[in-house]
């Protein structure tokens, strides 16, 4: 197992905030990491390209008012992670 694997499973059963090499954004309750997946529970995959709203500003929202969950499980491929971090470390303004 690898230490980003390792660092990511500390994360387990927090809801978090996965930054992607891609205009989608992933929200959700973590789930499970192994070397090449993420999985999400009850999460919001959201295409910042079909909106005007910044990413941060998108995610800020949620830490405010809630996820918009619009999966109910997402897997994630571990190579497309920028980074990772928990939504209650979201500053709100």
């Amino acid at each position: 197992m690898s230490d980003e694997v390792r660092r990511f499973r500390e994360l387990l059963g927090q809801v978090v905030v996965i930054d992607t090499d891609s205009h989608h954004l992933y929200i959700g309750r973590l789930e499970s990491v192994d070397d090449g997946i993420i999985e999400l529970a009850e999460a919001d995959v959201h295409d910042s390209a079909s909106t005007s709203t910044s990413r941060d500003l998108y995610i800020i929202n949620t830490a405010k008012f809630g996820i918009k969950k619009n999966r109910e499980r997402v897997l994630v491929r571990m190579a497309r992670v920028l980074s990772i971090s928990p939504l209650e470390d979201v500053t709100r303004y």
